[in-house]
């Protein structure tokens, strides 16, 4: 299925949540925020949140250093 990760199509198979995609694609979630359909998802619910066909997922993440 098709989403939208920070206005990039991207295909992930049907039934992966965000803990899982994030894992897949070796991102660590400390620094991290996650948000879809504009909506802040918190990092508790991040394996429980299923990704659906058209969400649009806005991935933040922290850099440090100057």
């Amino acid at each position: 299925m098709k989403v939208y990760i920070n206005q990039n199509e991207t295909e992930v198979p049907e039934g992966i949540t965000v803990k899982e995609w994030l894992d897949r694609q070796q991102i660590a979630a400390e620094g991290t925020a996650i948000a879809i359909d504009n909506k802040l998802v918190p990092k508790s619910e991040w394996s429980n949140r299923t990704l659906a066909d058209g969400d649009k997922i806005t991935l933040i993440r922290a850099t440090f250093g100057g």
